[in-house]
């Protein structure tokens, strides 16, 4: 009898754990790596959520495969150390599929050496510097040739711009940036005391010093401008100073690459009318898409006052474009979805489509917009889709390195044309 109730217990216990393992096998874990406290928290809490209503939709699709998604949302904290911690979680403990994550260049970085260790594959939704190619990142947001560069030449043609402020926080998106930016405005003849660069840590707040020196830098009787590359919850005080010291559009426009709707909802906008952003993406876009898509991300949030952003539509791009290359694939399996993924074309929310290039990044139109009342953007120039680059033509050592994954030939994120090579990731 003792016998009988032994092996009974050992076949429920047995077929509970089947159960279990078949209950894991029949879903697709998205991992979701955003911080949700911390200075970046004011920006990444959206993406999560976009995550999270974009596994809501497939789902009610169906999901994938025949499967469920199920959302494994972490949180970093803005800690860029716990970003690979994060990581590492997801894929070994977790045992996600993908990831959509990241949004500054140094928790992507951090996260680099670990998601390429385990082969995993990540979507990066955010504008960078560029001088980056892994085999395991696709790079949904803007490269500098999809933002910067436009910008500044946006703001040569339209206002005649003939001495720069490059303003940014101290991490590696903005000090690479400017670093290429500076080198593409001296090409165009700027000289380098028409240059100025300025840094402040993540969070800064007292932004009095640096807008006076910026106020009395514009005053040399040339036109200037400001290229803002300052992130996170320190652009609050940074335009608050801006309208405080009374710098306005007409005196020194401030083209901004890292503040979009998400970052203007949070204060009064007036001072700041006529100052411009440079996206992939506004909100005031007007496509049947867009529209949907806003009328989607309202109703899930709850809040007809959210609004949506240039981040969220590269989520957006990138989480179709993995579903697409997991239904072509047939699997979620990292190798198969990759190469799949090379000219899978899916809609932008801007009226056009966004093509995965074999060097991971995606094609984009690039947008300027001009701050409204409203918190909005109208919307003053856009180009058509521009492929993006993963290696500038602006640095001399960049110019010979390019990347391509699908090229059995090259199959690498830096290869030199002079030497014909692979040089290694750059981290």
């Amino acid at each position: 009898m003792y016998g009988k109730k032994t092996l009974s217990a050992g076949l429920a216990a047995l077929a509970l754990a089947y159960t279990t393992v078949s209950v894991a096998e029949d879903t697709i874990k998205v991992g979701v790596l955003h911080s949700l406290s911390g200075t970046m928290a004011i920006s990444e809490t959206t993406l999560k959520d976009t995550v999270l209503m974009m596994i809501e939709a497939q789902n009610a699709k169906g999901g994938l495969l025949g499967k469920k998604l199920e959302a494994v949302v972490v949180d970093p904290a803005s800690n860029w150390p716990l970003f690979a911690e994060k990581t590492r979680e997801l894929l070994t403990k977790e045992e996600v599929d993908v990831i959509f994550g990241c949004w500054t260049s140094v928790s992507r970085k951090s996260v680099l050496p670990v998601i390429e260790e385990l082969n995993g594959l990540m979507f990066y939704p955010v504008q960078y510097e560029g001088e980056e190619s892994s085999k395991n990142v696709f790079y949904t947001g803007a490269a500098p040739n999809q933002q910067a560069i436009p910008a500044v030449d946006y703001l040569m043609q339209e206002a005649e711009i003939k001495r720069w402020v490059l303003a940014g926080t101290d991490y590696v998106y903005p000090r690479t940036t400017n670093k290429i930016l500076e080198a593409y405005l001296k090409s165009k003849g700027v000289k380098a005391e028409d240059i100025m660069i300025s840094y402040t840590p993540f969070g800064h707040s007292d932004w009095q010093g640096i807008v006076s020196s910026i106020k009395k830098f514009g005053s040399a009787g040339k036109a200037t401008a400001v290229v803002s590359t300052v992130n996170g919850d320190a652009n609050v005080p940074f335009y608050k100073e801006l309208g405080n010291q009374g710098i306005s559009a007409e005196d020194i426009p401030v083209v901004a690459f890292s503040v979009g709707e998400e970052e203007l909802s949070g204060f009064d906008t007036k001072p700041l009318l006529g100052h411009l952003a440079a996206w992939n993406y506004f909100q005031s876009a007007e496509s049947e898409a867009n529209s949907e898509f806003i009328s989607q991300w309202k109703a899930y949030i709850k809040d007809d006052k959210r609004v949506t952003n240039d981040p969220m539509e590269a989520t957006y791009i990138g989480f179709n474009a993995w579903a697409k290359a997991v239904t072509k694939a047939g699997s979620t399996e990292v190798d198969a979805v990759r190469s799949s993924l090379y000219g899978i074309k899916v809609p932008n929310l801007t009226g056009g489509y966004a093509e995965v290039l074999p060097n991971h990044h995606i094609s984009k139109p690039v947008l300027i917009g001009e701050i409204q009342a409203d918190g909005q953007f109208e919307i003053v120039s856009q180009t058509p889709e521009v492929a993006g680059d993963a290696w500038t033509d602006h640095l001399a050592e960049s110019a010979k390195i390019i990347s391509n994954w699908q090229d059995p030939a090259i199959n690498c994120g830096n290869y030199n044309k002079e030497t014909k090579k692979c040089s290694g990731q750059k981290y």
